[in-house]
This record gives structure tokens, C-alpha cells and sequence, in this order.
């Protein structure tokens, strides 16, 4: 509950506020057709209305016909995310080789004064990037803020953490901190569908990679149902798969999210109300794939482009003959007229990122006591004492990132 409440932070009389710039004779009818649609995110907490802290600005990427209201009111805006990458995937496109960058940082989480009490012990797990060829290498440990730490084996960790501890002083912030390097590598894979080969079923990576994973990976009716419309009578993997690519780029709009811990099923979310950030959009193509039976598997850790630090998820998909495959749901399809750059997303990546996790839902190395903040995904950081875990909005996180030659 504490974490609902931090989501649903806002009241009706603020939303009201928020929308009277696009919406001048709001009406009551107005906001309930929208709260029973799930676009204007609601929740009825101790009687009283509570909406999602970022509700309006969800509100006008989830109903398109409110998105023209907003573009009559601010005019039209320009994504400079996409616009770099329609730019830099072009490159890549064009490129004979793989492009490689190497990118220097630091980074810092600052537990909040007397969040623990003074003298007891704070463990605290780091994001770390991890080797994962061809993408990320070169990985490099240069610095730490505690001499006594544990770096997880890349080898055993899916979800790669730096370990820290040390004990909490009274009125002061507990500072974790640590400087690495690393290098990262573009990716394009030519998918030819008749270079698909037929799977050997009984293989543990295609037993591993489609099977279902409670509780974010099920099959369930809705998700069998659409998938089934989707794919129809196709037999070819990579058809398959880019279907279902292409039908969530077209139905299922990228949005701002509740925490991850507060939700039963993503995928079923993601599917009911047909919104969902990078991880949830990723999480619903990864079980509808694994349905297909297209073996699939989890990515994840920040992007880096160019004034757009921030946290990302992605995956892979496997074709037989072919190897391991980015796929990168969020960022979808490019409106371009060029194929090779609109459908990058569905076989390439774009090397503005660090790869922390191959995996999701993963054991750390030292193991945690408690429950974490992000059960499922590992880039902002845990950290608990002795009396519990300590929630996100009990410390900070931070990243100084820099390219380098």
C-alpha cells in the first residue's frame, strides 16, 4: 500500500488543474468515461480518488482522439530521441562494421539521513554493467567509495551487482558509490526468413526461452487469444515474431508506469489497457512470442543517448540458423521511408546503452534478505538493513556518464 500510495499521489482537484489548460468546461462525464477506460489512472485509496502522478501527460499518449486536443492546444513537438536515432541507425545501417563507443562513469546512491538508525548496518547492491558479446564489453572496475566490496561474477549473475556496506551515522546520508568503465558495440543482424531453420524442440535453450515464467510470463486465455489473431496460420519464426513486433509498435503506445511491484501480471495489464512503458511492452512481446513458440529472453539497463540518460528495457529473440536477436519493442518502428532504418529496432541495436541485466527476476550475489523495491527489473539499485528493506523513495540514485576515446 505505501507503495500505491506513492504512485497515486495526486488528488482530483490537482488533476482537475493539470487538464483545465486543454479541457476549459471539464466535465464530470468527462473524467469518468476516462477513469473507466483506465486513461486517466485512478485508484480509490481510503475512500478517496487518488490518480497516477503522472496521469495527464499518460492520459493524452494513451486515448489518441485526447492527444489531438493536446496538439491543437501546444502545437505539434518534435521527438529528438527519435530524431537522433533515425540519424545514428542510418550509420549503422550503412556501416560495414559495428560502430563501438566507450563510455566512462560513476555511480552513486545516497541513502537519506536517519533511514537507518545510527550504528546499524546498510548492504546495498549497485547496478553493474555486465560482459555481454557481442554488445558490451571491456568492462572495467576502477574505483569504489568502501575498500571492502563484492563484485557478482559476471558468469553467475544475470542481473550484475557491486556490493557495499557500512554503517549509518546519525543526521547524515550513507553515500555508495563506485567509478567503471566499458565498451559497447552496434548490431545489425540481416533477418532473411528463409534462413530461419526448423527448432530442435527438445533443446534446453528452446524448452528454457518459450516456456512460461510465473508470475509476469503466462499463457493465459487473453494472451492465446491475441496472439492467435496475430499470428494467425503463420509458421515461420522470424514472421512470427515480427508480427507480433508490429501489432504492439501499432496498438500499444508507450507510456509513463506504476512500479512494477505493485502489479499481479504485466502482460495482462499491458494487454487490457493497451499502454505500458519499455518493460512492460517488452514483457507482453516475450510472452506472446514464447506462446508462438519463438524462444525469447530478457535485456535490460540504461540508455545513453545523447540527452536521454535513462532507465531501459529490451530483449532477444532466437532463430535457428541465425543466433541471438535484439529486439527493442519500446523504441519500435521509425517513420521513415528507408526499411533497413524504420525496421532497425526488430534485429539491431544501437549501442547508446549498458547492459546490467540478461535477465529478469534474478538471485544477487550476496543474497537479500528482504523483498526487493523492483522485483523484476535491476538498474536503479536495493539496499535494506537489519529492519527491512529500504524503499525507493527512502534514498537516491545517480549516473555520471561521459564517451570517451
Amino acid at each position: 500500500m505505501h507503495r500505491i500510495k506513492l504512485d497515486f499521489s495526486k488528488n482530483e482537484e490537482q488533476v482537475r488543474n493539470e487538464l483545465k489548460r486543454y479541457y476549459p468546461s471539464l466535465t464530470d462525464s468527462q473524467m469518468n468515461a476516462w477513469e473507466e477506460t483506465g486513461a486517466l489512472e485512478m485508484r480509490l485509496i481510503n475512500g478517496q480518488k487518488r490518480f497516477f502522478r503522472n496521469a495527464v501527460p499518460n492520459l493524452f499518449r494513451i486515448d489518441s482522439t485526447e492527444a489531438k486536443v493536446k496538439l491543437k492546444v501546444d502545437g505539434p513537438s518534435v521527438d529528438e530521441l527519435d530524431e537522433f536515432c533515425k540519424v545514428y541507425d542510418k550509420k549503422i545501417v550503412d556501416s560495414p562494421k559495428p560502430l563501438t563507443k566507450h563510455f566512462e562513469f560513476t555511480y552513486t546512491i545516497t541513502v537519506k539521513p536517519n533511514a537507518v538508525p545510527c550504528g546499524q548496518v546498510v548492504r546495498c547492491w549497485l547496478p553493474f554493467p555486465r560482459i555481454s558479446e557481442p554488445r558490451q564489453d571491456d568492462v572495467k572496475l576502477i574505483s569504489t567509495s568502501q575498500k571492502d566490496f563484492q563484485l557478482a561474477v559476471n558468469k553467475d549473475n544475470l542481473q550484475r551487482s557491486l556490493y557495499m556496506e557500512q554503517f549509518a551515522r546519525q543526521d547524515s546520508p550513507v553515500v555508495f558509490s563506485y567509478k567503471a568503465s566499458f565498451a559497447t558495440h552496434t548490431q545489425l543482424v540481416s533477418l532473411n526468413p528463409a534462413e530461419a531453420e526448423p527448432y530442435d524442440t527438445t533443446s534446453a535453450l528452446y524448452r528454457n526461452y518459450t516456456a512460461q515464467r510465473p508470475p509476469q510470463i503466462l499463457f493465459t486465455d487473453d494472451i492465446r487469444k491475441m496472439t492467435n489473431q496475430i499470428v494467425g496460420d503463420e509458421t515461420n519464426p522470424i514472421v512470427k515474431a515480427r508480427k507480433i513486433f508490429n501489432w504492439i509498435d501499432s496498438n500499444v503506445p508507450w507510456a509513463s508506469a506504476l512500479e512494477y511491484s505493485t502489479f499481479d501480471n504485466i502482460p495482462e495489464y499491458v494487454l487490457k489497457y493497451r499502454h505500458g512503458d519499455c518493460g512492460m511492452q517488452t514483457l507482453l512481446f516475450m510472452t506472446m512470442v514464447r506462446y508462438a513458440g519463438v524462444p525469447a529472453k530478457w535485456q535490460s539497463g540504461w540508455m545513453l543517448h545523447p540527452g536521454e540518460l535513462n532507465l531501459h528495457d529490451w530483449c532477444q529473440v532466437y532463430f535457428k540458423g541465425i543466433g541471438w536477436v535484439p529486439v527493442d519493442q519500446s523504441f519500435g518502428r521509425l517513420d521513415v521511408s528507408n526499411d533497413a532504418v524504420r525496421n532497425f529496432y526488430f534485429g539491431g541495436y544501437d549501442g547508446y546503452r549498458m547492459i546490467v541485466n540478461d535477465g529478469f527476476s534474478q538471485p544477487f550475489t550476496p543474497a537479500k534478505e528482504y523483498p526487493r523495491s523492483e522485483p523484476i527489473d535491476f538498474q536503479r539499485g536495493e539496499v535494506e538493513w537489519s529492519g527491512g528493506n529500504l524503499y525507493f523513495d527512502q534514498w537516491n540514485y545517480h549516473m555520471d556518464i561521459k564517451e570517451v576515446k
